[in-house]
């Protein structure tokens, strides 16, 4: 806005991710860090996870159990066990060489359908955002290249020397669906992508060629000593690791708040001795400790709204005009979801009222009216215990 540009006419914000359907601080020990995930699952799956448990408009959940299970069940058994499958049946078969013959069935016609109409349709997908399914559209190659090897049985065609032909093209149409696929799939995670186009002895494409079948030159050899993409991973020996994990950061959020121990991760903060066990005690996380010289420099005060609106185009911000003594200050509030413009007008609320003013969604705002948060996301307004005029001094 300041170098005169012109202003993006879309703005993709995207939703939480959740743990476990709780949002994630460290006070609450529920914290899954991107180091974690990776060092144990490796960069494209942690990608993969992320891109595809993130719909456009919900939030998204991750657990280490959740990311064990859809790590298992499309990329170890969906996409590493097909690479791994075709390579090893292109070497068994025909010493490696991948071979286009001709001898074309019925079946084929579908799976070259799937094949050629999926780039259009994840870049479908993509303009609308929805990364997930365009995600699902791009493995709707693999999961139709699985059922292909059912409907087709290479091993079947293998002991009949009259269907070498046939067995041939077989494993010609995999090895190309394949690498459509991979293809497909190098923004998301280009570390395997390159890896299966590796291992299938081919190059990446050209996009404009990825609705196209056949491009692969006949006669090319796959390589002898295909490698396991995505091995299995065991529940059990994750959340063992997972566990030497938690400790660390438990360790380590002790030491950064002079011994209070942080809660275990996934479970709530111990309730305070002789107190009700029907909610968990709220953990608090110490900020950087200030002077009282810091604190003086702050003025809290309260104030009367004396109208209120919604700020158009906003799912969350309220307008209000503050009465403060002798004068009226514009606050803009992130609380419209817990309450009404209509309810605000006529509350005495604490303000802090030397707060640099700034522009939300383009309504100036002068000042911050002060809430309490608790661990579910709910906002109270904090209100003064007697009705004290407004401007009068909060210390």
């Amino acid at each position: 806005m300041s170098l005169g540009e012109p202003l993006p006419k879309t703005v993709f914000g995207h939703p939480w991710l959740l743990q476990g359907g709780e949002k994630m601080s460290k006070s609450r020990g529920n914290v899954i860090y991107a180091d974690d995930l990776i060092s144990l699952f490796g960069v494209d799956a942690v990608r993969y996870y992320v891109l595809h448990e993130m719909p456009y408009d919900n939030d998204g959940t991750i657990t280490w159990e959740l990311m064990v299970e859809r790590y298992n069940s499309d990329l170890a058994n969906i996409l590493g066990n097909l690479v791994n499958r075709t390579i090893s049946m292109s070497n068994k078969y025909f010493g490696g060489v991948v071979t286009k013959t001709g001898a074309e069935e019925e079946v084929d016609k579908d799976l070259k359908a799937v094949v050629t109409a999926a780039r259009d349709k994840a870049a479908a997908k993509m303009d609308e955002y929805r990364m997930t399914d365009a995600l699902d559209e791009i493995f709707a190659i693999f999961k139709r290249s699985n059922k292909y090897i059912d409907e087709t049985e290479p091993w079947v065609l293998a002991k009949d020397e009259a269907k070498k032909g046939r067995l041939a093209e077989v494993m010609y149409n995999l090895t190309e669906a394949i690498a459509i696929g991979a293809n497909l799939i190098m923004p998301y995670m280009p570390e395997t992508a390159k890896n299966i186009l590796d291992q299938l002895n081919e190059k990446e494409r050209e996009y404009d060629d990825l609705d196209k079948f056949g491009l692969r030159a006949s006669g090319e050899k796959v390589t002898e000593q295909p490698a396991i993409i995505f091995m299995r991973k065991d529940l059990k020996e994750i959340m063992e690791k997972v566990e030497e994990i938690k400790k660390a950061q438990i360790a380590e959020y002790e030491k950064e708040n002079g011994g209070a121990a942080a809660p275990a991760q996934g479970s709530a903060a111990p309730a305070s001795e002789g107190a009700s066990t029907d909610k968990a005690e709220v953990v608090v996380e110490m900020k950087p400790e200030i002077t009282y010289d810091d604190f003086a420099k702050l003025q809290f005060v309260v104030g009367e709204i004396i109208k209120c609106e919604e700020v158009p185009k906003s799912k969350k911000l309220l307008c209000s005009q503050v009465k403060i003594g002798n004068q009226v200050k514009q606050i803009v509030s992130g609380i419209k979801q817990h309450y009404s413009a209509e309810e605000m007008v006529g509350k005495k609320v604490m303000v802090l009222l030397n707060l640099k003013p700034a522009t939300l969604a383009g309504v100036l705002s002068e000042g911050m009216l002060l809430c309490a948060e608790n661990a579910e996301g709910e906002l109270a307004l904090m209100v003064p215990e007697k009705d004290f005029e407004g401007g009068s001094e909060i210390s």
